[in-house]
C-alpha cells in the first residue's frame, strides 16, 4: 500500500512539473516568436571639409571698400567651393591659435552662428549647412534646395530665390548676455554688423555680389534652417555672381 502510494505521489509530482512547464511555455512562446524590431539605421552626418581660405588677393582693402555695394541681381552661374570657403571664413573664420576670429566679439563670447543655404555650388549638394569655424567645415543640417522657401519667409524677396547661396547670420544671445547682462544684446547686434561687413567686402574681392536682408519671419526661418531653440536669425545675405 505504501509502495503504491509512493508511485502515485511520484506520478502526481511529474504531472505537476509538466503542467508547470506547459504554463511557462504558454506564456513565453508568444514572446519567443514575436518579430524582432530592426535596429534604427545610424544617422549619416554629411560633413564637408572646406578648402583653405586665401589670405591675400589682387583686390586691396581700399578697392573692396570702393566696390562695396548692395547687389540684388545675379547670373545663373554657380559658385565654387573655394568661394564658399572664403565667404564663411570672412564672416566667422578663425585667424589666431587662441581662437580669435575675423570679426571682433565682446569678451570673446562669439555668439554668432553661420548657416549656408546652398542652391548652386559646384561639388556641394543642395541643402542647409552649418559652419564650424574651428574645423573650417560645413555640416549638412537639411537636404534639398530651400531657396524658394527662404525667399517666401523673407517677404518674397526674389534675390534670395535667385542667388546661388544665402548666408544666414544667427546669434545665441545668452553667450554674451550671460556675461554682460541686457547690454550684451547691443554687443551681439554690433558683432552681427561686423560679420556682415566682412562678407560685404569679401564678395567684391571674389567678383561676387551680396546684400543684407533684415525683413523676414524669424520663426519660419528658424524652422526652415533647422536652427536650435536658442538661436535667433539676424541677417540673410544672398550671394551670387554679379550680372
Amino acid at each position: 500500500m505504501g509502495e503504491s502510494l509512493g508511485k502515485v505521489n511520484s506520478r502526481v509530482g511529474k504531472v505537476g512539473v509538466i503542467f508547470a512547464m506547459l504554463i511557462v511555455l504558454g506564456v513565453a512562446l508568444p514572446y519567443i516568436f514575436l518579430p524582432v524590431a530592426p535596429e534604427p539605421a545610424p544617422t549619416v552626418v554629411v560633413r564637408v571639409e572646406l578648402p583653405e581660405p586665401r589670405h591675400d588677393s589682387d583686390v586691396s582693402i581700399e578697392q573692396a571698400l570702393l566696390l562695396r555695394r548692395s547687389i540684388r541681381d545675379y547670373t545663373e552661374e554657380p559658385l565654387t567651393l573655394q568661394e564658399v570657403s572664403q565667404l564663411v571664413w570672412a564672416g566667422q573664420g578663425i585667424t589666431d591659435p587662441r581662437g580669435l576670429r575675423t570679426a571682433p566679439s565682446a569678451g570673446g563670447t562669439y555668439p554668432l552662428e553661420l548657416y549656408v543655404v546652398v542652391g548652386d555650388v559646384v561639388g556641394l549638394d543642395k541643402g542647409v549647412y552649418h559652419y564650424d569655424p574651428e574645423e573650417h567645415a560645413l555640416t549638412m543640417v537639411l537636404g534639398g534646395d530651400k531657396r524658394a522657401e527662404l525667399s517666401d519667409a523673407a517677404v518674397r524677396q526674389e534675390w534670395v530665390r535667385e542667388a546661388a547661396i544665402s548666408i544666414v547670420i544667427a546669434a545665441v544671445y545668452e553667450r554674451t548676455t550671460g556675461r554682460y547682462g541686457e547690454r550684451g544684446i547691443r554687443y551681439v547686434h554690433m558683432e552681427a554688423g561686423h560679420a556682415s561687413q566682412n562678407l560685404y567686402l569679401q564678395a567684391p574681392a571674389l567678383g561676387l555680389g551680396t546684400v543684407t536682408i533684415g525683413a523676414f519671419d524669424d520663426e519660419r526661418v528658424k524652422t526652415l534652417l533647422g536652427m536650435r531653440a536658442d538661436e535667433q536669425p539676424l541677417y540673410i545675405m544672398p550671394v551670387g555672381r554679379k550680372t
